[in-house]
């Protein structure tokens, strides 16, 4: 009995596409795992920790939308494999990386290879699909490598971590984007080009520099000071550019990013949901890496068996999730899902940071990983099917832009919500604590110099070690106040996502199959 070339080529291309996204997640994901060491190796204070996981996302969803227009104009295939060796560059630069600055080059290289993969994956993913349903399939085992490449990696990064070399985690990247790249040129099939994109240069420049400016003020806010000349410079300068990029989009022929998509109703409400979920879901996920690792110190190993819980599902339920988005309406699931995902926020807000009990965390993971099964490919098929096929390659880089904003706001607002309050709190807990002057002194310097992690930190014995409790008790505030966030934002999701998101449910049809040359 003859094989189906065709079929048999769409399976080699969803099996690379899903181990390329799932590479790129893990090193996006590893920093998680790792926070707690970072901080012990390097010696960091204030927002450094935030900015290795910031350095990741500022080049994946500043240049998402470019890498969303080379693909469509030469090809996705080849920037699967561009994106793959960029996260083996990134990740060698992080087995060497001597300082916590070295971490950020490491970090920034690996998100620029992922921006280029994130959307390209999809692309070929959604270009082998010949009926809404099979794309729906295939999408969402795409969506379940995505997320299982969140859940590997703090596991990963813990064992490392444990047997005393964290470093290894990134050498074990290094061999999975090599190969990764290689089944990419064997056994991908390239997606039809479009020649007559045209990549938009002024409005990438404002992008670029408008969105790092605003995520810069953000996660320097709470260091600085809000009202500091560097953080209200960065605030109004980036959201000065970013309106003049939206004012360039509505300008040039081949823009960067196609406003039009934004008149279709569902493909509009499903990007404000993707924004605002993911935000909730990342910031779930910064805030137990936050508390588990710098605040409460605890075993990187057991910080990645979290991470399971709160990844895990995502790729466990591929098969139950596939069959759900057949009988279940979207936004049936994705309120469920965000549901779940609050109650999870909610729960861990209730959390004692002086009690050491990792079980505490069990539940309140669970919850926000179900949820996030529940949405993920969900949200990303609503997206897709939302538009014409021929537009698919354009819609894959917006909705990944959107999901990966929502990932990059995650940290970036967690963190200066926790940071600017638990700082505000140590500094006034300490002014009234009653305290030894000889450690109230260098306490109260460290505090302002590098915050409640700094003081956190301090070894036993050393001057301004006596206010570790203080601090302590401060973090566990501020990273309170954080899921407290975190679960009224899912909440939001979760109302938008039953009320604008309510329609027909999509009918089976098929799509325009266009032949992709050899190549």
């Amino acid at each position: 009995m003859s094989t189906d070339p065709s079929r048999t080529r769409g399976t080699g291309t969803l099996v690379a596409a899903s181990l390329a996204v799932m590479v790129a997640q893990i090193a996006n994901a590893l920093p998680g795992a790792l926070n707690g060491v970072f901080q012990e190796s390097f010696g960091t204070v204030g927002s450094q920790l935030t900015w290795i996981t910031a350095a990741f996302m500022i080049p994946v969803v500043v240049f998402e939308l470019t890498f969303g227009v080379l693909g469509d104009r030469f090809g996705h295939r080849k920037l699967v494999v561009g994106g793959s060796v960029l996260v083996g560059i990134g990740s060698f630069v992080a087995v060497l990386a001597p300082t916590v600055q070295w971490m950020w080059v490491a970090s920034a290289i690996n998100g620029l290879g992922a921006g280029a993969i994130f959307p390209a994956s999809l692309a070929l993913v959604a270009s082998i699909s010949t009926t809404v349903h099979d794309r729906i399939r295939r999408i969402a085992v795409w969506a379940g490598f995505l997320s299982a490449g969140s859940a590997i990696s703090p596991l990963l990064g813990g064992m490392f971590a444990d047997a005393g070399w964290w470093r290894g985690a990134y050498v074990f990247v290094i061999v999975a984007a090599l190969i990764a790249a290689v089944l990419t040129l064997v056994l991908a099939q390239e997606s039809t080009r479009h020649p007559e994109r045209r990549p938009d240069l002024w409005g990438q420049i404002t992008f670029a520099v408008g969105l790092t400016a605003v995520l810069f003020g953000l996660v320097q806010g709470p260091e600085n000071g809000w009202g500091s000349t560097s953080v209200v410079t960065a605030l109004v300068s980036g959201a000065i550019l970013l309106a003049i990029f939206l004012v360039i989009e509505t300008k040039v022929s081949s823009p960067l990013l196609d406003l039009s998509l934004f008149r279709i109703r569902q493909f509009s409400v499903s990007s404000i949901v993707a924004v605002v979920g993911m935000f909730a879901f990342l910031g779930a996920c910064f805030s137990t890496s936050m508390w588990l690792g710098p605040v409460q110190h605890q075993s990187p190993l057991y910080t990645g068996l979290m991470f399971l819980l709160l990844q895990g599902p995502a790729f466990v339920l591929i098969p139950v999730i596939a069959r759900l988005q057949m009988r279940v309406p979207a936004h049936l699931l994705l309120s469920v899902g965000f549901g779940a995902m609050a109650v999870g926020a909610f729960l861990a807000s209730r959390n004692d940071v002086l009690n050491p009990a990792v079980s505490a965390f069990v539940l309140p993971c669970l919850l926000v990983g179900i949820g996030f099964a529940l949405t993920l490919s969900p949200m990303t098929a609503v997206a897709v099917n939302s538009v014409p096929v021929n537009r698919t390659g354009t819609a894959s880089a917006v909705t990944n832009l959107l999901r990966d904003l929502g990932f990059a706001l995650g940290p970036v607002l967690v963190g200066a919500i926790a940071l600017s309050s638990a700082g505000t709190k140590l500094i006034e807990d300490l002014q009234s604590a009653n305290l030894d002057p000889a450690q109230a002194g260098p306490a109260m310097g460290i505090a302002q110099a590098g915050g409640p992690i700094a003081v956190n930190s301090l070894p036993p014995g050393a001057p301004g070690s006596a206010a570790h409790s203080i601090a302590l008790e401060a973090l566990g505030s501020g990273f309170t106040q954080a899921y407290v966030v975190v679960a009224i934002a899912a909440v939001a999701a979760a109302a938008l996502s039953f009320f604008g998101l309510r329609s027909k449910r999509v009918r089976e049809e098929t799509l325009e199959v266009v032949a992709v040359p050899a190549t």
